[in-house]
């Protein structure tokens, strides 16, 4: 029984390992005191002027979330035309579930006006 989970053991304490030795390695190796040009600001090189803080609209962000939603669709949808013939009328089945649900969702960011470019 052990023998079986024995290469499962060793690949987990290597990539483990691989995580965490090149955190290790930059926390001995790092400067204890660093100079004021590394700790200055790094935008363009330059000062910034007036306050950094600027007002982001999320709706930019919903519409990236949304453009990504429904690139997994496509993701999902081109190998289950492909292999059409093989899978049969279940397969037709679970993927208009699938489609519907995306339909629904889009249906929802349309009504809640997530879409709109302002």
């Amino acid at each position: 029984m052990l023998a079986l989970y024995g290469p499962v053991a060793i690949f987990s304490v290597m990539a483990i390992g691989f995580a965490a030795a090149p955190m290790l390695i930059s926390w001995v190796l790092r400067p204890d005191h660093p100079d004021p040009i590394k700790l200055s600001t790094y935008e363009c090189g330059m000062e910034t002027i007036g306050t950094t803080w600027i007002q982001y609209y999320v709706s930019f962000y919903v519409y990236a979330l949304v453009f990504v939603v429904f690139d997994v669709e496509t993701v999902f949808l081109y190998p289950w035309a492909v292999a059409y013939g093989q899978l049969g009328l279940f397969a037709l089945a679970e993927m208009m579930v699938f489609i519907g649900t995306l339909v629904i969702g889009l249906l929802y960011a349309l009504r809640k006006q997530a879409l709109r470019w302002w």
